[in-house]
């Protein structure tokens, strides 16, 4: 498969026991919400782990890229997206990680984009964001505002956290939107 940049859409050396595992490809639009040198994160809570994930979500089949980002940013921060400065693509991750659980696991282009938000519009925002489960049940996530400079300490999927962690600022130029790709060699699924 011929690549744009290293690390993007490149071949994997993964060899899973089902012959469908990565057959499919989602996309998920993830958004990057600072406000000043604060962005907002999901902090999630499990019984072994806690992690953290930008905003977002998969794409629906047909949708719009930046209107399946609009709809994901009021879903689960309550953010109208026209409230923000214009969504700027930041970073694209690939990813193909086998994960537990009984379906063959996707290949997910993660699409994170910057946005940024008064300080007014912040405080109108949730602090929780509630995922449906298979089960019926809800899952809690926690709305977090992290300095992004201390986002190389935090176990965030995508794992985005030194990149973030790097920018000299929070409106920094980004020349390259390739992030490494993330495989069952350098990532065990949480």
């Amino acid at each position: 498969m011929p690549t744009a940049r290293p690390g993007i859409l490149t071949a994997m050396t993964l060899t899973p026991s089902d012959a469908n595992a990565f057959s499919r490809i989602k996309i998920r639009t993830g958004a990057l919400v600072f406000c000043g040198d604060d962005v907002a994160l999901i902090r999630r809570d499990r019984d072994d782990s806690v992690h953290y994930t930008p905003p977002g979500g998969n794409v629906e089949v047909g949708e719009d890229l930046l209107a399946a980002l609009g709809r994901e940013l009021a879903e689960e921060l309550a953010l109208d997206i026209a409230q923000a400065t214009p969504p700027q693509l930041l970073w694209v991750v690939d990813q193909m990680v086998t994960r537990p659980g009984p379906t063959a696991p996707p290949r997910k282009l993660h699409l994170i984009y910057r946005l940024h938000v008064s300080p007014e519009v912040r405080s109108r925002m949730a602090i929780e964001e509630y995922d449906e489960l298979p089960d019926g049940g809800r899952e809690i996530g926690v709305v977090e505002w992290i300095d992004y400079r201390k986002a190389a300490e935090l176990p965030i999927f995508p794992p985005i956290g030194p990149a973030l962690a790097a920018l000299s600022s929070p409106r920094a130029i980004v020349t390259d939107a390739a992030l490494p790709a993330v495989t069952d060699d350098n990532y065990t699924w949480i």
